[in-house]
This record gives structure tokens, sequence and C-alpha cells, in this order.
């Protein structure tokens, strides 16, 4: 049963393609970011990612969560820029950008995944 503070969120995911060569690539091929958001404040309030190690999913989890995608996504690309240097950065980055195109469709009403519409 769906409680007000849960009508209120709402679950975005994005993925991109790992590099070759490293852990998390030989495991899944791509990375999913996954971020609930409270589209009231556009805070995220939950993040977790498919990086190989726990420390790595941590990480990525604490960059995320309490960033305002009101404001954009350049600062947060900034963010993950400065904060982390793992080899699945541009992978991130670009997952990312693909959750946050897809707040601010649905945001505007429309559908969240673009690639979706028929013409």
């Amino acid at each position: 049963m769906l409680n007000e503070q849960s009508n209120e969120r709402v679950l975005f995911s994005g993925y991109a393609k790992l590099p070759v060569g490293i852990t998390a690539a030989e495991m899944y091929k791509v990375i999913g970011v996954i971020v609930v958001v409270d589209m009231k404040s556009g805070l995220i309030v939950k993040a977790d990612c498919t990086l190989a190690t726990e420390l790595a999913r941590q990480y990525i989890a604490q960059c995320l969560i309490g960033y305002n995608l009101s404001n954009g996504h350049e600062e947060l690309q900034n963010i993950l820029e400065r904060q982390y240097q793992g080899s699945a950065k541009k992978a991130v980055a670009t997952a990312m950008r693909i959750i946050y195109d897809k707040y601010r469709s649905f945001k505007n009403g429309e559908s969240a995944e673009g690639s979706d519409k028929f013409i």
C-alpha cells in the first residue's frame, strides 16, 4: 500500500555502457543507476547503482543523495567529476544525465521515456 510520502516520490533509472576491462563490465556490461526523487523538492532521497564493490556503490549513493535535480544536472556532473575517479566515471555521468532528462520530462508531464513515443 502506498502512503502519502511515497506518492510524492518517483524512481528513475539510467543505464550506460561500462568500459571494457573493469570488474563491473565483466559482471553487468552496463551500469544501472537508480534514484528515488522527492518530486515536491526535487531532492534525490535514495540512490543505488550496479558497480562491482559495495564501497563504490555506497560512495556513488553518498554523492547523489541530497542533490536537487531541480537545479539542473551540470553541478551534479561537476560533483561526480571531482569526487569520483573510478574507471566507470563516464558511464555513471551518462546514466545520471539520462536520469535528469527523465526527471525533467516527468516533471513537465511528458513520457519519462522519450524513445517510447511513436510517430
